[in-house]
């Protein structure tokens, strides 16, 4: 019985790798298509939407089977609402790299170089992800605290953007609308980053039994920035 259990757990890690690696395609997709304004990248994108929700769907079934057929112990309890947890920002994730694209369309007019601080951006979001998932299958929160530590780029980068997306607005004001479409996927991208660290902050709780939320692990850790 426990051998069928734990066969069902590593099929959960290999879905949750599978919807994590799709995720990250997506994202790529995402910034190829603002950068490189290759077409297929937007239908590519959309795509691995679609299967992100199908994914969600699969694990989510997954996981109740597992809760309420399989009695397990308190720490696979806490693996499992991890789980579900993460799919739910994994969903999000896809969500907004949906949304990236979509507005991808209306900035034609935005210079290449801005672009590219967003592709840096977008980077430290996917690494960030890469990382929320690979603290999950390791069972290491000190991956996961990592992870947090790391959003801090993400928003920096942000600020920059947002920065340099002001001075492009005051001195080339026919660019004004594309500025605002630009800022808007940055915002998207830091959302990413923010969906990671929801993850890594699951991570904790299930390999640890304590909640992180806020910067806080039971008065632990409360260093961090928020």
């Amino acid at each position: 019985m426990r051998d069928r259990y734990e066969e069902q757990l590593r099929l959960l890690n290999k879905k949750l790798m599978e919807m994590g690696a799709l995720c990250e395609e997506s994202i790529a997709c995402a910034v190829k298509y603002l950068t490189e304004n290759k077409p297929e990248m937007k239908q590519n994108a959309e795509e691995c939407e679609k299967q992100i929700d199908s994914m969600e769907r699969d694990i989510e079934a997954l996981s109740m089977r597992l809760l309420m057929h399989e009695q397990p112990l308190a720490a696979d309890f806490r693996l499992i609402t991890a789980a579900l947890k993460m799919i739910s920002d994994m969903e999000r994730i896809g969500d907004h790299a949906e949304d990236i694209v979509e507005i991808g369309g209306y900035i034609a007019g935005v210079d290449m170089q801005l672009r590219e601080h967003i592709s840096e951006m977008a980077k430290s979001a996917v690494d960030m992800l890469t990382a929320s998932i690979n603290s999950y299958i390791q069972r290491n929160a000190e991956l996961a605290r990592t992870v947090i530590l790391m959003d801090d780029t993400v928003d920096e980068f942000f600020i920059q953007i947002k920065q340099k997306l002001i001075s492009v607005t005051c001195h080339e004001k026919e660019k004004a609308e594309s500025v605002l479409d630009l800022l808007m996927i940055a915002k998207y991208f830091e959302r990413i980053g923010d969906h990671a660290e929801n993850i890594a902050e699951w991570v904790i709780y299930a390999v640890t039994g304590t909640y992180f939320r806020n910067g806080k692990i039971g008065g632990k850790y409360a260093d961090h920035k928020h």
